[in-house]
């Protein structure tokens, strides 16, 4: 099994809330679990943005199951743990879990491009 080097940080984090500015916010937990098939990387995860008055409006976790997009059809569809939830009302779409370096770059990506879009407006 490959070491992932990050997923310390990732679990040091755990309980961090970051000030985005604007009244926007950012929460990191992250607790270590035993490998399982679902949680590969031994760790349970969420990291999600919230707006002003709370609302998550961004959130990247592997807490519970999703299944993948209705368009992929085909039997014996997997269940994933890892996903994403790109806005407030979205049950939430697979994510590819590479490391946890890769979950802070795409997490913290989307961030900058919705605050971004939201201060644009």
């Amino acid at each position: 099994m490959k070491i992932d080097p990050v997923i310390d940080t990732l679990l040091e984090l755990d309980g961090s809330v970051l000030d985005q500015g604007g009244g926007y916010w950012i929460k990191i937990e992250a607790r270590r679990t035993g490998i399982s098939e679902a949680f590969p990387q031994g760790v349970r995860y969420s990291l999600t943005l919230h707006e002003p008055y709370g609302k998550r409006i961004l959130g990247y976790d592997n807490a519970h199951q999703i299944k993948p997009p209705k368009k992929f059809k085909y039997a014996g569809r997997i269940l994933t743990f890892d996903h994403k939830h790109r806005h407030a009302s979205d049950h939430g779409v697979p994510y590819e879990f590479k490391d946890a370096q890769q979950l802070f770059n795409d997490f913290f990506a989307d961030v900058d491009r919705i605050l971004l879009e939201l201060r644009t407006r």
